[in-house]
């Protein structure tokens, strides 16, 4: 780190699920990461350090939520372990004068992307093209934020954000559910008469939130808007994605 003038922290475990299973994942991988990445910036003098949050900090709460909404504890490991990276970005901020940057992103969606609902569900359509089975009720519902918008957002929040310590929500306002994804994910497949088997239960898994909105009202205020709704982002994305899966 010597030398550089900011630090971009997207490390993270990639997938909340995985945590069911190794649950020191989010903390060797989220809090410590975070504390390590923290620690040599400042041995390092670099003076500002940008780190991707997300809106499982928010907990479950079904309403939208700003940033100043952190009235629920988050309810899985990952989200644990972002919520902490959040609160040792603001310790550094105050003892040691670092300029910290936190965005607290939707669900990134897009090429190349390496978990996630879309690529789960074009892996099980390739794997068994006839049926496409889906945890939870399919109502499960979430702001989905295209990766260019994600890249875009936060560099304009290092370039415009001016305080100490900058929070802001990266996301679009709008909600897309998990039936919306899959049944594009069929329509992207070769069989698009595939049928969807959902397990039932409002939850996907242990931890999901089955509903969660942000409020982007803050980061629009600030001059950037995404150019992608969460229906849209999952248009693109399943296309981007399916070509990925379908045709390698």
């Amino acid at each position: 780190m010597p030398g550089h003038d900011v630090v971009f922290h997207l490390a993270a475990n990639p997938e909340a699920r995985w945590g069911l299973e190794r649950t020191r994942l989010d903390l060797e991988q989220g809090t410590i990461a975070t504390y390590n990445a923290l620690e040599a910036a400042r041995l390092s003098k670099v003076p500002r350090f940008v780190f991707s949050s997300s809106g499982t900090v928010y907990g479950n709460v079904p309403e939208a939520c700003g940033e100043m909404d952190l009235g629920h504890l988050p309810i899985s490991l990952y989200g644990a372990s972002k919520i902490a990276g959040e609160a040792l970005i603001a310790s550094y901020v105050e003892c040691f004068g670092l300029t910290g940057f936190i965005c607290r992103f939707g669900n990134v969606v897009g090429p190349r992307g390496t978990h996630g609902a879309i690529l789960d569900f074009c892996k099980k359509l390739k794997a068994h093209p006839d049926y496409l089975d889906v945890l939870g009720d399919g109502r499960q519902a979430k702001p989905y934020l295209h990766v260019t918008d994600c890249a875009a957002g936060i560099l304009y929040v290092l370039q415009n954000a001016k305080e100490r310590l900058n929070v802001y929500n990266l996301a679009p306002p709008d909600i897309t559910s998990v039936r919306q994804i899959a049944e594009k994910c069929v329509a992207a497949s070769p069989n698009k008469a595939a049928r969807i088997e959902y397990a039932g239960g409002t939850q996907g898994w242990p931890g999901d939130v089955p509903v969660s909105r942000v409020k982007p009202d803050k980061l629009s205020a600030l001059g950037f808007k995404v150019r992608f709704t969460s229906d849209k982002a999952v248009e693109l994305a399943v296309e981007e994605v399916a070509r990925e899966v379908f045709l390698s």
